[in-house]
């Protein structure tokens, strides 16, 4: 079996950053198929464009644009891609950065199909930090890069100490994010009291209701962005009401405008 050192992936890479213990790539994949293999540090693999299948020992990953894995140390799994473009941004993280900041392995085992758009949203800083020119990008990458993992740590401390609507409206949620929902109508699909839903929510998602769902809008229009030449189409694609809310709540979230972003992808 292939062993992947630091910094290496099947494909074209373009840009690689090496700072402090991560190795971060832009990488375009060429390859049809890439048998069983794994790499020597736990990264992230984000899918910026294109799609592939992705299979590991427990399960297999249809990716598209907005994919989110996590591999940990010597995590085997093998990969197909169609013929398209494909490209990944890659954050492979080395042991010492991992005892520098005190986290433990054991909070981060396993292979990963992560779909919390808070945490996707937070990679997506991470890659637009990267296509900066700003003196304290590094510190920022650290920043967002301990708060991924303390969110990864929390979701799977206890899980099946969860109650069963936690799954289930995250479900509803991501299945009808651009419809207009209410908090009644979830109450009742769920049966729940909604002064227990709005409160407990909170709790299990580390954000409100509102602005969860509106973390999946930006999710999407992230992965739409380059699709769509009129920002006032994607804003209504996605479930914003008007482009001035898009815009509004794209900035809140990423920090910058949809039209830098976009320039930022290309």
């Amino acid at each position: 079996m292939n062993t992947l050192r630091n910094g290496e992936f099947f494909g074209q890479t373009n840009k690689t950053l090496r700072f402090d213990g991560l190795t971060i790539t832009d990488t375009e994949y060429t390859h049809a198929f890439v048998d069983w293999h794994y790499h020597e540090n736990p990264y992230f693999t984000f899918l910026l464009q294109g799609n592939m299948k992705e299979g590991n020992k427990k399960e297999i990953y249809d990716c598209s644009a907005g994919t989110l894995l996590y591999h940990h140390w010597e995590d085997a799994h093998y990969n197909i891609k169609p013929d398209i473009f494909t490209r990944g941004f890659h954050l492979e993280i080395s042991e010492d950065w991992f005892e520098k900041y005190q986290i433990l392995k054991s909070k981060t085992e396993g292979s990963l199909n992560i779909k919390n758009p808070a945490l996707k949203l937070l990679i997506y800083n991470i890659f637009k930090e990267t296509k900066m020119n700003d003196h304290s990008f590094e510190l920022q990458i650290h920043q967002l890069l301990l708060h991924l993992f303390s969110q990864l740590s929390d979701q799977k401390s206890n899980p099946e100490k969860k109650p069963n609507w936690v799954r289930q409206i995250d479900e509803i949620l991501h299945e009808n994010f651009t419809e207009k929902l209410s908090l009644a109508e979830l109450s009742k699909t769920l049966n729940i009291h909604p002064m227990h839903l709005s409160r407990d929510f909170q709790k299990h998602f580390h954000c409100n209701l509102g602005d969860y769902i509106r973390k999946l809008k930006i999710e999407k229009s992230l992965k739409l962005l380059n699709e769509y030449e009129s920002l006032s189409e994607l804003a209504l694609e996605c479930g914003f009401s008007d482009q001035s809310h898009f815009i509004r709540c794209f900035k809140d979230n990423i920090g910058i405008t949809p039209l830098k972003y976009r320039k930022i992808l290309k």
